[in-house]
């Protein structure tokens, strides 16, 4: 008969060693990886910025801006090229997502962004608002971003910004298409009269 002692051994294994060699391996090469992802993403950016580069420097606010018609403080959520949502803008800061001050007046839009460089739009460049769900890679629920067409260098643009009371978005989406309908006519009177008089 087998001692009881024999059988308490058998019964005992010795718990599976750790081959930390090989677990220290796996993380290292999954930081490497991590880190090369991270690089790649940024010389595409900076490849975009490049492409990119022929776009003016934004204009800076009027000293006498005009009295505000409309307030908003919320989230910038970038640029991309008009009704193309996913080809992003990143020249002249505009790639930089930040927190946002807008003010809508009689000459423009103006935007301020802390941590992120400042821009304005000239009423003559606006060219429209609507309410939409995404943007450069940003998708939220339906109608929760402002998005303001603008023309920039030969460019239309749009840009993406969500207020802190989403409420807010359709008196902006009806300021700003009231203010780009109003300049547009203005411009087209203007030039029509100026050919008339040649």
């Amino acid at each position: 008969m087998t001692p009881p002692l024999i059988h308490l051994a058998e019964a005992q294994k010795s718990a599976p060693v750790t081959d930390w060699a090989a677990r220290i391996g796996w993380v290292v090469g999954l930081l490497v990886f991590i880190v090369f992802v991270y690089w790649l993403m940024r010389q595409g950016w900076k490849w975009r910025g490049t492409l990119q580069g022929d776009l003016p420097e934004l204009p800076a606010t009027p000293e006498n801006p005009g009295t505000p018609l409309l307030t908003l403080t919320g989230r910038y959520h970038g640029s991309t090229t008009a009704g193309q949502w996913l080809d992003r803008i990143v020249a002249r800061g505009l790639g930089t997502r930040s927190r946002a001050e807008l003010t809508l007046t009689g000459q423009g839009l103006d935007v301020v962004r802390p941590g992120a460089a400042d821009f304005f739009v000239p009423a003559a460049a606006l060219r429209g608002a609507r309410l939409d769900k995404g943007i450069a890679g940003k998708v939220l629920t339906e109608g929760g971003l402002l998005i303001v067409t603008w023309e920039h260098g030969g460019r239309q643009i749009d840009s993406g910004f969500r207020s802190d009371r989403a409420d807010e978005h359709p008196a902006w989406v009806e300021a700003l298409n009231e203010l780009s309908t109003t300049e547009h006519h203005t411009s087209t009177t203007e030039h029509t009269e100026t050919e008339g008089a040649r």
